[in-house]
């Protein structure tokens, strides 16, 4: 008895033993579902996370080429940059020398134009032009001109006008005050030797006197043509009296110049301005105007005189200024008064005609005392 119940309590002992097994058995098996499950998952996320990165990595290499793309271009732009910006300085500098060129030559040129309008303001003192007519104030020495009229056989043409073309020419003038001489020599090389001294003693008779060589320089001078041409058919008439319409007037201008008995002539055409009474007669021959121009009145059939006068057309030509220094003329200054002009004069002849002194032969020589002025006139071949 005793056996058959420790037996059973074997037999309890092992079957409370294997159910406890069986439990832990399928507990394990639960757990061991459940890690298959987390693996599975788990190999999934693994799948899932080498995939972004497969995915990841590709779009981190075309990331990389178009960073280098990126860096390939902006070095290709920094380098064009830089030669954009070195052919923009370059060009910069270059446009700096040229404007300052041109400030440089806009100087010079103000320099010029103060200079040419101080020459101006000099010649104005001389010459007036008021435009139209031109009229020239100047000091022209009388001259006996002769008229000679054109000779018909050679031209051929009565009807050509009367032309005429007149050269004035100013003379150079020289200031000369109280205390100064001008000597011409005859050589050139004779008035540049004396110009090298600077002080010349010149003896007289009981006292030296000392002068000082000096270049003359002139002021501007001018030279102009003017041409004249004198219509030999058309007649100026000026003073008209205003007493009729101006068409019956023009007809009664036609009546009187058509009258060979007053010294007129067929007539060509006629104008005729009422508002300022005067006119214009055209002739159909030449020869009429001239004679009628030359009496200066003519008669008219209104019981009235007109003025008449030629028709003139002119022009100013050439128009140039020039200035210089004279080759054989010098001008001595400083020089005392001690003795009378012409003895002094005569003292510095005898020095400056020897050529111990460096001189030569005087072509002229005037010396005028203290307290005078005298305005001397140069010929042009003195001049350079």
């Amino acid at each position: 008895m005793a056996d058959i119940y420790g037996n059973q309590q074997i037999n309890r002992k092992m079957d409370s033993g294997l159910n406890k097994e069986g439990s832990r058995l399928e507990e394990a098996m639960k757990e061991l579902e459940i890690w298959k499950a987390k693996v599975e998952k788990a190999d999934d996320v693994k799948a899932r996370l080498i995939l972004e990165k497969l995915e990841q990595d590709e779009a981190k290499s075309q990331a990389q080429q178009e960073m280098f793309a990126c860096v390939t271009k902006q070095e290709e732009s920094q380098k064009e940059y830089t030669k954009s910006m070195n052919a923009l300085q370059e060009k910069i500098l270059k446009l700096g020398k040229r404007k300052q060129d041109l400030l440089d030559q806009l100087r010079r040129y103000q320099d010029e134009l103060e200079a040419k309008r101080a020459e101006s303001t000099k010649l104005k003192q001389k010459f007036k032009f008021v435009p139209p007519p031109v009229q020239i104030y100047v000091q022209i020495p009388d001259t006996e001109v002769k008229f000679i009229a054109e000779n018909k056989g050679e031209t051929g043409d009565d009807c050509q006008p009367i032309r005429g073309v007149f050269a004035i020419h100013q003379r150079p003038t020289v200031l000369l005050q109280g205390g100064q001489a001008l000597i011409t020599f005859e050589e050139e090389k004779v008035a540049s030797q004396i110009l090298k001294i600077a002080k010349c003693s010149v003896p007289c008779d009981n006292i030296s006197v000392d002068v000082k060589p000096k270049r003359i320089k002139l002021d501007p001078a001018v030279k102009f043509e003017v041409h004249l041409d004198v219509s030999r058919k058309a007649l100026k008439v000026s003073s008209i009296p205003s007493s009729m319409p101006e068409e019956r007037m023009k007809d009664q201008l036609v009546i009187s110049f058509c009258r060979p008995s007053r010294g007129g002539g067929e007539v060509e055409s006629v104008e005729y301005d009422q508002n300022t009474g005067t006119g214009q007669i055209t002739f159909l021959h030449p020869g009429v105007a001239e004679s009628l121009a030359l009496i200066g009145r003519y008669r008219v059939d209104v019981d009235s005189e007109v003025n008449v006068g030629p028709i003139y057309k002119y022009q100013l030509c050439k128009f140039q200024t020039y200035c210089g220094s004279p080759k054989r003329t010098i001008l001595l200054d400083d020089i005392e008064d001690v003795e009378d002009e012409e003895d002094l004069q005569d003292h510095l002849e005898i020095h400056f005609q020897k050529p111990s002194n460096y001189g030569g032969e005087i072509e002229s020589i005037k010396y005028i005392s203290s307290e005078k002025a005298l305005q001397a006139f140069l010929c042009e071949d003195t001049m350079e």
